[in-house]
């Protein structure tokens, strides 16, 4: 015998299942759409305490590297591969995933060995067999070099020096090769500051599923995730975006301001800058573009241009002392130039 109320009733649960997957569905989207107009100046906000280096060593993996870069881009992270050669050479295919992830690819040579016990001509190879691999892989020769366990000596940096490489050893220690459980990993990343740079490496599955609170960490600190600059070795911002900071200007009343430029929110063609000024509260800001850059943006101040169009001075409007705008660099990454008076 049919039982009508009981297909009834499995009706009724089915169409409150659609319901709710509809429902749930339709705040994703919402929270989605909310993430992306987020204010300007919220973004500008985002890495105001600096840049930090993620570094993973011994990739690529065929068996991790492509969950590795999934998760990194999935939580809006990016990261400087250093990559052993003989891994390179046998998963170019990875190595060209790492480049269009967005990641940082360094040298870390060909076997792995201890570097310090080989001669010059051995050292050489090393190096520049990897060299070679990454560029024919992607295009570019690194400009990074990791060394194995992080030894070094006279004879290792001279070989870098000729091959154009920064030697980059790290601030902090994830101990992830040691056995580090996710929340120990987690606790390590929490250390870093402005600048430094964390050692982590390309197989491990803790390593994996420390990502995402990695990435919840570092937002909660108004810090990102930066690229590694070659001439400093430090973390900066990506694609080479400096810091500068305006010097006080005098007026011939005896005032003065200073004007300090902090990174915001970046994206393929443009990126945003914080502008904060202190020492006056009647101050004019002047931003100097750069030949290929134009603002398409601005907010908390009360912009007005030259006859160029390359160069904006900002004037208070009431929202207090820090002002941001959105730049298109048209290929040039190089922040522009910012200065300060009163007025």
């Amino acid at each position: 015998m049919i039982d009508n109320a009981a297909i009834a009733g499995t009706g009724r649960a089915r169409r409150s299942r659609i319901r709710i997957s509809f429902v749930v569905g339709l705040l994703a989207i919402l929270g989605a759409a909310l993430a992306v107009t987020s204010s300007p100046a919220a973004q500008a906000a985002a890495c105001s305490a600096g840049y930090v280096g993620l570094t993973y060593d011994d990739g690529p993996n065929p068996s991790n590297t492509s969950n590795l870069l999934n998760a990194l881009r999935q939580n809006g992270l990016r990261a400087t591969m250093f990559n052993i050669g003989q891994n390179a050479q046998n998963n170019q295919a990875l190595v060209r995933a790492q480049r269009d992830a967005g990641m940082w690819i360094g040298n870390h040579s060909w076997t792995h060995p201890h570097l310090v016990n080989m001669s010059s001509s051995q050292i050489q190879s090393e190096l520049q067999q990897t060299q070679a691999t990454i560029q024919q892989a992607t295009g570019t020769a690194p400009r990074l070099f990791r060394p194995p366990y992080g030894e070094t000596n006279a004879t290792l940096r001279s070989v870098e020096q000729q091959l154009g490489l920064t030697e980059i050893i790290w601030d902090v220690d994830s101990q992830d090769w040691n056995g580090a459980s996710t929340s120990a990993i987690v606790q390590a990343a929490g250390r870093l500051q402005n600048g430094q740079i964390i050692l982590m490496h390309d197989q491990y599955a803790t390593t994996l599923q420390a990502i995402p609170q990695i990435a919840a960490n570092l937002s909660s600190r108004n810090l990102c995730a930066g690229m590694i600059s070659p001439s400093t070795g430090r973390a900066v911002a990506p694609d080479g975006g400096t810091q500068p900071t305006s010097t006080p200007t005098p007026t011939s009343g005896g005032g003065s301001c200073t004007a300090t430029v902090t990174a915001g929110q970046q994206w393929s063609d443009r990126f945003n800058l914080s502008v904060s000024v202190s020492g006056s509260s009647s101050w004019i800001v002047t931003v100097t573009l750069r030949s290929a850059q134009q603002v398409i943006a601005t907010w908390n101040g009360t912009p007005s241009w030259d006859g160029t169009g390359k160069i904006m001075t900002m004037r208070p409007n009431g929202s207090g002392n820090t002002f941001g705008f959105t730049v298109r660099h048209g290929g040039d990454w190089t922040w522009p130039t910012v200065s300060c008076r009163t007025g």
